[in-house]
């Protein structure tokens, strides 16, 4: 852990665990966030966020699948600690790469898996320290049936691929 970056990025799940390990080369980010954030080039720590909303995972989890990638379980994807380490090689205004989806990005490399280490997360980049505890699942999460792709019921095959009738919507976020 000492020899860990001091500087983290904050991204909510299941983002960060693709960054870290199911080739997301690009974050997406707005201009006035990279710029506010201070961020830069060079090796930074990726934080997976405490929240992760039940719409947001459905979502990200089918545009992963799109990708050919398979998101774990909302309940096994961890929450509130430092879950690996990313160089951020240039930041970008235009791509042609499937991973580009805003007006700016952070194009990242060498993704590398550490810990988990709990920790608190912010905005931007920030300093971050050990401590506190890895957020528990939410109820949602441990019901999430992927055979289905809802909450309703529990899962009769829970190794199975869940399926979309149709794509979900796109998560809005405020703020």
């Amino acid at each position: 852990m000492d020899n860990l970056p001091r500087l983290a990025l904050s991204v909510r799940q299941p983002w960060a665990w693709a960054i870290i390990h199911g080739g997301k080369v690009i974050e997406n980010r707005s201009m006035g966030a990279i710029r506010a954030g201070r961020m830069t080039t060079g090796t930074i720590c990726i934080h997976a966020a405490s929240g992760m909303k039940e719409d947001e995972y459905r979502w990200a989890h089918w545009r992963l699948a799109k990708h050919g990638v398979t998101c774990p379980r909302p309940e096994d994807l961890v929450r509130s600690a430092i879950i690996g380490t990313v160089k951020v090689t240039e930041i970008i205004t235009a791509s042609d790469s499937e991973w580009f989806g805003g007006a700016a990005g952070l194009v990242l490399a060498d993704p590398r898996p550490v810990g988990p280490v709990p920790a608190s997360g912010q905005l931007g980049y920030f300093k971050w320290q050990p401590g506190g505890t890895i957020a528990p699942p939410k109820p949602w999460m441990k019901r999430f049936d992927i055979n289905r792709g809802d909450t309703r019921t529990l899962p009769l095959f829970p190794d199975a691929e869940p399926s979309y009738k149709t794509p979900p919507a796109k998560p809005v976020r405020k703020g």
